[in-house]
């Protein structure tokens, strides 16, 4: 079954985030392209009602991350801050804040849902965009995309995951450098320290994104989830514990119609049509 589907705007003029489904996968497009995609409190409550809605839709297996426009996310409307309006201003009432839900900020929802997630970046990254796709499971990256880490060029720092990220992918060393540095990094810098999975021509980005999330979505979902799950529980787990709690895991899933539809297949030589039970 194939369809596409847009959420309601009832709540907001334009939405700012755009959500479509294509058979099993759904794509979660940021939509401010006149601003580069920078983020506002509509776009952040969006995202965030959007990732939930994919994670909790039984018919969607892997979740796509874009934007519209040259960039993916160019972090902070700066202009919006400066002029007394928006996240970070001086009138910004939830910038008093000594306490904060993190539980329906998109950062959080991203680490943790159960659904692969694969970040597409049309174009630049930074600050808050560049946390953002780091918290992706996967990354594509067009040719003329890039990374920004400039958080403290503007007097902040990663607040959204980039300092927990960097060291991990990197090493304490080169994340250093990168943050204290707020350096700029091309595709192809990317690639080679391996922040980014794949470089693409522009024009091919979506469609390899879609190619390799068709990839995923094929096999068994409920295993597909719960390795990421125990990926995530991992980096927290000595070995002892974490071989303990992936044998729980793997119990339930000896049981499911998709462990036995796996086997049939392999031995029938077809491909396995699997349905997430």
């Amino acid at each position: 079954m194939s369809k596409t589907e847009r959420v309601p705007e009832s709540r907001i003029a334009e939405s700012e985030v755009l959500y479509a489904v294509d058979g099993n996968i759904a794509t979660i497009t940021l939509n401010r392209p006149e601003r580069l995609n920078t983020i506002s409190r509509p776009m952040l409550e969006q995202l965030g009602q959007l990732l939930l809605q994919a994670d909790n839709d039984p018919a969607v297996r892997v979740v796509i991350l874009t934007a519209t426009g040259r960039a993916f996310c160019a972090g902070l409307d700066v202009a919006s801050a400066s002029s007394g309006t928006g996240i970070g201003s001086q009138n910004d009432a939830d910038g008093a804040r000594t306490t904060l839900d993190l539980k329906t900020a998109p950062p959080t929802i991203l680490f943790n849902m159960e659904k692969p997630t694969i970040c597409a970046l049309n174009g630049a990254a930074a600050g808050y965009g560049m946390d953002t796709a780091l918290g992706c499971d996967i990354r594509i990256m067009a040719e003329s995309a890039k990374f920004a880490a400039a958080f403290v060029k503007r007097g902040i720092v990663p607040e959204s995951g980039g300092t927990w990220f960097l060291p991990r992918m990197l090493g304490w060393a080169k994340a250093a450098e990168i943050i204290f540095t707020g350096r700029t990094l091309s595709a192809k810098e990317s690639l080679e320290m391996g922040l980014t999975n794949h470089v693409v021509p522009d024009a091919e980005l979506m469609p390899r994104a879609r190619a390799l999330a068709a990839e995923i979505a094929a096999n068994a979902p409920l295993a597909v989830q719960s390795a990421k799950r125990m990926m995530r529980v991992g980096l927290s787990e000595n070995f002892n514990d974490h071989v303990h709690h992936v044998f729980l895991q793997l119990l339930p899933l000896m049981r499911t119609q998709d462990f036995r539809e796996g086997l049939a297949s392999f031995l029938e030589k077809r491909p396995a049509d699997f349905k997430g039970r």
